[in-house]
């Protein structure tokens, strides 16, 4: 067997060894494995997940090998769920496996406390009424849910959670924490020491554009009363003062300087973003606190105090064009910057914990260390339960969505995934499933997404006839390019939520196999 280092080298280099130690500490358990099911769990599998338990009480039948790789013609008459899970333990032997042979909805109806083993529960292919109870039962257990469903050329995955909390959300693009226009006082004391005017140009064209930028606005602030460029013609100025400064034609450390000079116009101190975080009402905490909110708690009193409105210092620096000894000085000065910052946070987290009965050292160094690194990112996600989301959606929204040209196919796809679960609830089968009374199938389904819309308080709107018809065509089938896909996206919000890293997606994730487009509704 290869070295996990090995094994998973790709990965580690995105989510890291933290990441990875929380995979394979984790339990999933999948419910139905069709091929939504089976795809999602492949991936998750091959990630290198701790253990997986698979619950279908169905036998595999001819229609399944034309859509589930994962059995074969051998499998005929044998439990799926113990063909797909034997499939499975194949692709990885380091993850450990089960199968249950039962129901999932037999399951949720007469046990529900079986679900409070697992780390996170994929349900895939469930109707309506199951996915409100086992919502509930598992936010009751405080466990992670995806729902997840393919359904002809369409499909959904919905994430249901009380709380996530995400340090490490990893944004694409995020502005490099440098405080040139708010910098502390090692760092004025660095850049009184560089002459911007020296006379070596080799010297002058190695300073980094850090140095240049903070020079620069100093001498800006003290020549415009304290106040740095902001309209668009003094930040044209400014740009101007720097080009002013070359000497030769080829330092590219002053058009670097000038390419980031918007960092100096940013705005000081946090995000609206933080500040809701930090005014959150679980910010005061008890000793019922998450690690997280007790370390939101100390970030807040250190922002009030030894940080002056700003949050810890990232403490690491771009690539730029600088002599080496300067670069790694600075560098040194910002690592310096964010270990002092880091240490006052520290100290803060460890009184709060002692303040409300509990082990000062409960929450591991490492875990504060990357805590504080990640302070301006920090992100918070909350899901209502998904019986409030059928029941009361947003209305305002929904109305939107409904008459939005941009959204309406993929907002007739979710009303119409729950209309055809009405629609079984009804007539015991769902719409065009069987050959023969499609007219009548289409007329129905027609009827019951009008009552639903209706219920929904929607009076008056439809959906239009030719994606009605595209419902019924597609007779409730699970097409396998369409559950790989959507296999596919179920098992990333997976990954999100159990690393704590990235930012899981909010609403219900709906695809359109018709235009090959995805989108959420915030519903």
């Amino acid at each position: 067997m290869a070295e996990p280092k090995t094994k998973y080298d790709r990965q580690l280099r995105i989510w890291g060894e933290q990441g990875q130690a929380a995979l394979e500490k984790a339990s999933i358990c999948l419910l139905n494995c069709g091929p939504t099911g089976s795809e999602t769990l492949k991936n998750l599998v091959l990630g290198g997940i701790g253990s997986i338990t698979v619950v279908d009480g169905s036998k595999v039948e001819n229609g399944d090998l034309g859509n589930n790789f994962m059995v074969s013609e051998s499998s005929l008459g044998q439990p799926k769920a113990k063909c797909v899970c034997a499939f499975l333990q194949e692709l990885n032997d380091a993850v450990k496996a089960k199968f249950i042979e039962e129901h999932p909805v037999t399951l949720i109806e007469t046990n529900p406390s079986f679900f409070s083993q697992f780390t996170l529960v994929v349900a895939t292919q469930l109707v309506e009424d199951s996915m409100v109870k086992l919502d509930r039962i598992c936010r009751d257990a405080n466990v992670m849910l995806i729902f997840a469903r393919s359904y002809g050329l369409t499909g959904f995955v919905r994430i249901s959670v009380k709380e996530h909390a995400v340090i490490e959300s990893k944004p694409d693009h995020f502005l490099d924490d440098l405080r040139l226009n708010n910098p502390w006082p090692e760092l004025k004391k660095f850049t009184e020491n560089v002459d911007l005017d020296t006379s070596d140009p080799v010297v002058h064209k190695h300073i980094p554009y850090i140095l240049i930028l903070v020079k620069t606005a100093e001498e800006w602030a003290k020549s415009h009363g304290g106040r740095l460029p902001s309209t668009r013609e003094e930040k044209k100025e400014f740009k101007e003062v720097i080009k002013a400064k070359m000497v030769a034609t080829d330092e590219d450390n002053f058009r670097e300087a000038i390419e980031a000079s918007f960092k100096v116009f940013a705005s000081q101190g946090i995000s609206s973003d933080l500040k809701r975080i930090l005014d959150d009402t679980c910010a005061e905490v008890d000793s019922g606190a998450s690690d997280f909110w007790v370390m939101v708690a100390a970030l807040k009193e250190f922002i009030a105090n030894e940080g002056g409105g700003e949050a810890p210092l990232e403490g690491s620096i771009p690539d730029m064009t600088s002599s080496t000894e300067l670069y790694v000085n600075l560098q040194k000065l910002y690592q310096a910057k964010a270990e002092a910052d880091f240490l006052v946070v520290e100290q803060r987290v460890r009184n709060i914990l002692k303040k409300i009965g509990r082990d000062p050292y409960s929450i591991p160094k490492t875990v504060i260390k990357s805590f504080c690194k990640n302070a301006r990112k920090l992100t918070v996600c909350r899901y209502k339960l998904i019986e409030e989301e059928f029941n009361s959606p947003v209305l305002p929204e929904l109305q939107k969505y409904l008459t939005d040209e941009e959204y309406s196919v993929a907002v007739g796809f979710y009303i119409l995934l729950r209309a055809v679960d009405r629609f079984s609830a009804n007539y015991n089968t769902f719409p065009g499933q069987f050959d023969g009374g499609m007219d009548e199938d289409i007329s129905r389904l027609k009827t019951t997404a009008v009552g639903l819309l209706s219920d929904l308080g929607c009076n008056g709107s439809t959906l239009t006839e030719d994606l009605i018809n595209e419902m019924c065509r597609y007779g409730a089938a699970e097409l396998h390019a369409v559950a790989a896909y959507i296999g596919g996206v179920a098992s990333q919000e997976v990954i999100k939520l159990i690393t704590r890293q990235f930012v899981p997606m909010s609403g219900t994730f709906i695809f359109n196999g018709i235009d090959h487009k995805s989108q959420l509704l915030s519903l």
